[in-house]
Parts: C-alpha cells; structure tokens; sequence
C-alpha cells in the first residue's frame, strides 16, 4: 500500500554513512540461523562454515544495510539449493532490546494482498467463484464513479491491478465486521483514471474490494476466512491480522528516524481494519518462507490449491509496466518482472510506516527471498535487495534487463517537462495531492516537489526512466511514461501510481498538498 496520510513526525531524515544501531540494539547477539531440508522440521544452529557462501554474503549485505540505514531488526528467510536459512538481525526494540529471531513478527503490508488473491484462488477452485464474471456477480450493490465501469469489472482486473480507477484511499470505516463492506461502498466516489483493463496502476482499493468478494462468497469476516482457508491449514503459527492476538510473540516495533537514529513510534502500528485484506497481516520470517515453499509446489505442504491453479496465479499477466522494476505485470496477485535470462521472477513486497519488507521468488531456479525490516529506513535496504538485481545475480543466476541512460536533447525532454499530480485519500477521508514539477536538465528530468529539488529522471528507452538522487547515484528504481491518444505523456508511472500530466487550465487544487514522495510511495505498496 502507500499514500497514507502519516503523522508529521513520520517524515524521512537524511541518513548518513556514519550512521549505527542504536548501543542496546549492538549489545544483543545475532538471533539463530536455521537450516532444513524440504521436508525436515527445522532445526534451530549457529550461522557454520557449511552456509553457502552466497547466503554468507546476503548476511553481510544485510548487516551492512542495517548499519548504513540505521535499521534496528531485520527477519530473513532465504530458499536455496534445497534448504532453508532463516535468521533473525539486531533487535526488536531499541527501547527494550529483544534478539530478532525466525518467528519474530513485523507487519508484511502489501505482501497480504498475495494471502487475499490465492484465498480467492482457493475460492475458484471450489467453483465459487469464476475470475472473468463480474464483480456485481458477486456484490450485487458494487458501484463505480464511472457508471459503465461498475458493471463490467471482473474479479480479475481486481487482481491484476488493471481497473483503472483511483487505487490510494484508505479510509478508516471502524473496527467491526462490517469494516470492509462501509469501506468498498465508499469507492463509488474513486475517480476513474485510465479505462477498464488497459493500464497497469497500483490499486490498493481493488484489492479492497476482491477482500469484500471473499467475505461475501464465504459469509465469513475477511480475516476469519483466510485463517480457515489458508493461514492455518499451512501452519503459519506466527501469522495474524490483529495485534491483539500477538500474546507471547516476539513483536518487531516500528521505529522512525530522527536525526540518523531509529526512534520506536508507536503511532505507527495501528492500521485500519478496512486496510487488511490490501496489507494488513503480521507474520514472520518463517512463516513468510514457508508460504514462499507452498507457492513454489514443494512437496510436503499442504495442497491448498490445484497445480495448475497455482501456476496460473504467476502466469498470463494483465498489462504491464513498472512497479519500482520493470514489469510484465500482475498475474493473480504477483507482480511478475521479467530479467535479460528469459527467467520470470515473482514478486511483491510491502510497505507501512515503520515497517517494510520484499518478497520474491524465481520458480525455474527454485529460490525464494523475503526480508522484513522495522525502520522507517527498510526501503533502502529492500531497495538493494529488491529492485537492484544483486541478490538475484549472486543467488539465482539472473539479472534485470540492461538500462544504460542515454541523455537526451532540450528538444526531446520538452514534451516531458510539466507539472504531475497524483492524489490519495487518507484515513481521515481527506484527500491529498503530490505535485511533481519536471524540467529538462543536462539530459535528464530534474524533479521538484514544493519548489524544492527531489531527484532526476534518466532515460534508458523511450519513456521508461531511472530514478536519480540528486547527485545522480541511481536508486535502484525505474519509472515510466505513458503516452496518450495523441502519442504525447498523459501519465508518468512512479511506484505503481499514475501522476497525470497537467495543463495549465486542466490544474485544480487539492484537500492538502504531500510534501515528499516517502509520504506516496511508503505504507502499504
């Protein structure tokens, strides 16, 4: 998810190289490694000289990652050649340190949304449901903002993200069981963006809505039944939706960063009901490796799904573009990103204030990557992880597509260059822009928010970018353009989100205005 309205105190702060944990967090040993087979219970050892040397070198990488970011935990779980390596890094809580280890829980964010599509898809092989029947087939009373989209959306174009309409609110409609359905009756008034089932774009409020499908098909809350149907008939012990049912675990707390250092913010943990089928769930770095396992096919686990309903949740993508990576796009739930081998990688991660994590997995390579972190920070950490190729270079033998910038003319950055705008409606049911203003420079897209510079845009290929610091040091983290009917931008793509390019006439003021791109492209991805 992202495009939550965080609190004041949320805003990012620079990091430096200098930065380090917090003395609690250095004083605490490394939590334990383990190592299983596919079908052994794990057996809980010290990091050995029999570890892989390129899982050894992801350990360090991740260290080294928590010091320059100043993350205080990290939950790692890592499948290769066979085996399992789970581990727990630094702390759960700089105020009251605890060891991170296998089970501790952080919140996954819009990871969840993989739980909400393959419960659906459990729904489908049941007949129960049938993707390409439309959503009313399913809640008779769906309303859309545009009046022929209503009728025709289909439980697919939820789950490929291609229904077009405003993706980012995230209104709190109460804590009861009705929470989902006040949520997804709100969505009347979402504005349609981009016609139904032509453009890839971000959209937390249609997973919403497949969330609402779910409890309407089983009669049951959301939560309830995805515990009934998945989460505990695969045996994730460590995964909840609701903090009040984390007794006796080991909790990750979310922490900001002030002046360098991670600071344990309360504030961050609530989440609205209405958000949990979108990035609501809590689990840990076990957990999240075995689910990983049952989505590659593993024998051992149990068969929740047909084979072949399992691989079509990573196959047949709706349209594509780019999502912090290049994209083929979303089949079921999963963002699938091609690489220059030909080799698919499936893939999501999530983002709430305080809490982020990357998720992946390369099937024909049978390895799978999840990593969950407890700072404000993480997505600098995921960002090297996730959207650069290193861990899928040393680990499983694929890299991204080539991107060498090429700087181009005043003449070809002009019809760039303008004002974008995206908008969100936050938990207060306010709604609020970010105005990004690009100018040609020195080749490139120089971008400003408020009147103050934020980072460059680098063309690679006509239309798709990579984003800069200011500096130039690339992030790790590609974009695009979208050309209207007349072959000029109408959008650029960044996060997932859609900024449309304004004109003049066409500019109209917002409830507030967003003042950094963290507040768009952090909570719950």
């Amino acid at each position: 998810m992202s495009l939550h309205q965080q609190p004041a105190s949320s805003k990012r702060s620079g990091l430096s190289r200098r930065t380090v944990l917090a003395a609690a967090a250095a004083a605490v040993p490394v939590g334990a490694l383990t190592t299983t087979n596919a079908t052994a219970a794990p057996v809980a050892t010290k990091p050995s000289r029999t570890t892989p040397l390129a899982v050894g070198r992801l350990f360090d990488k991740v260290e080294a990652g928590m010091a320059k970011y100043a993350i205080p935990g990290v939950g790692l779980g890592v499948w290769y050649r066979g085996r399992e390596y789970v581990r727990g890094f630094g702390v759960t809580n700089v105020d009251n340190p605890a060891p991170v280890t296998a089970d501790t829980v952080f919140r996954i964010g819009s990871t969840s949304k993989t739980f909400t599509a393959t419960v659906m898809m459990q729904l489908v092989d049941r007949g129960l449901v049938d993707l390409d029947r439309p959503v009313r087939t399913y809640l008779p009373d769906f309303a859309t903002a545009d009046p022929t989209v209503g009728p025709r959306v289909t439980v697919r174009q939820l789950l490929n993200h291609s229904a077009g309409w405003r993706g980012d609110t995230f209104v709190d409609t109460g804590d009861g069981d009705d929470g989902l359905a006040r949520y997804v009756a709100l969505l009347s008034s979402a504005p349609q963006i981009t016609p139904l089932g032509k453009v890839f774009s971000y959209n937390n409020a249609a997973i919403g809505v497949a969330g609402r499908v779910i409890e309407a098909v089983t009669g049951k809350p959301y939560e309830t039944a995805t515990r009934q149907l998945l989460i505990d008939p695969l045996g994730l012990a460590h995964s909840r939706f609701f903090r009040s049912e984390l007794g006796g675990f080991s909790v990750a707390a979310s922490h900001n960063i002030v002046d360098g250092k991670p600071v344990v913010e309360p504030s961050f943990d609530p989440m609205p009901r209405s958000l949990h089928a979108i990035g609501g769930l809590i689990s840990s770095a076990q957990d999240q490796l075995r689910y990983a396992r049952f989505q590659l096919g593993h024998p051992g686990l149990p068969r929740l799904l047909r084979e072949r309903t399992r691989v079509a949740m990573q196959s047949n993508p709706g349209p594509g573009g780019t999502l912090f990576v290049e994209l083929d796009g979303v089949g079921i739930g999963w963002m699938i990103r091609p690489t220059a081998e030909g080799v698919k990688v499936i893939q999501h991660g999530g983002d709430w204030p305080g809490q982020h994590s990357g998720f992946l997995m390369v099937p024909k390579r049978d390895f799978a990557l999840t990593v969950l972190t407890n700072s404000e920070s993480g997505p600098e950490l995921t960002a090297e992880l996730f959207a650069d190729d290193w861990a899928l270079a040393e680990l499983a033998g694929v890299h991204n597509l080539p991107a060498v910038q090429r700087p181009l003319t005043p003449k070809q950055l002009a019809p760039y260059e303008g004002k974008y705008v995206a908008t969100q409606v936050g938990v207060d049911g306010v709604e609020s822009s970010l105005e990004l203003d690009l100018t040609g420079d020195q080749g490139q897209l120089l971008a400003s928010v408020q009147g103050q510079q934020a980072l460059r845009l680098g063309f690679y290929r006509r239309d798709y970018v990579l984003m800069l610091a200011l500096d130039g040091t690339p992030t790790h983290t590609r974009a695009n353009f979208i050309p209207g009917s007349d072959g000029k931008p109408a959008f650029l793509r960044l996060g997932g989100r859609l900024f449309r390019h304004q004109t003049a006439a066409a500019r109209s003021a917002t409830g507030r205005q967003l003042k950094s791109l963290a507040e768009l492209t952090s909570p719950v991805r």
